[in-house]
């Protein structure tokens, strides 16, 4: 790998893996709450509205601390282990009717390569070009 690329590949990386949650907890904000809450209660969790408010800041501020690459490592794992949280309870496709197992399996295959995103960014970090570089040099 050319070293040169490495510093704005990680940048890309951390953006683009954050800009699905940063858009997903966005759309959870306002009248998309609700909707939420009734999904999480659909599939017979608890708590609900707790579960959606909870669901609305791990994405919103995991995907801000990930653009902006601070606490990388720990908001990078979050996310992960959300992400395989959400696999488990919402795209569980082995236990739905056939009719929506496809593209259930696909968002189940998705998520499980977006944790691999993130596992490896808790092993190698955000990378020279975030705010956890700059803490470290300072």
């Amino acid at each position: 790998m050319n070293p040169a690329l490495q510093n704005p590949l990680t940048l890309a990386a951390r953006v683009l893996l954050a800009l699905m949650f940063l858009l997903g907890g966005y759309a959870k904000l306002g009248a998309g709450f609700a909707g939420t809450a009734g999904y999480i209660g659909s599939v017979g969790l608890p708590g609900a509205p707790v579960l959606a408010a909870l669901a609305t800041a791990v994405e919103l501020v995991g995907a801000i601390l990930l653009i902006v690459g601070y606490q990388t490592r720990w908001a990078a794992l979050a996310l992960a282990l959300f992400t395989l949280a959400a696999n488990v309870f919402f795209h569980n496709w082995w236990a739905m009717p056939a009719d929506k197992q496809m593209i259930n399996q696909l968002m189940f295959m998705k998520n499980l390569a977006v944790a691999g995103g993130m596992f490896a960014l808790v092993a190698w970090g955000a990378g020279a070009w975030s705010l956890d570089a700059k803490r470290r040099a300072g």
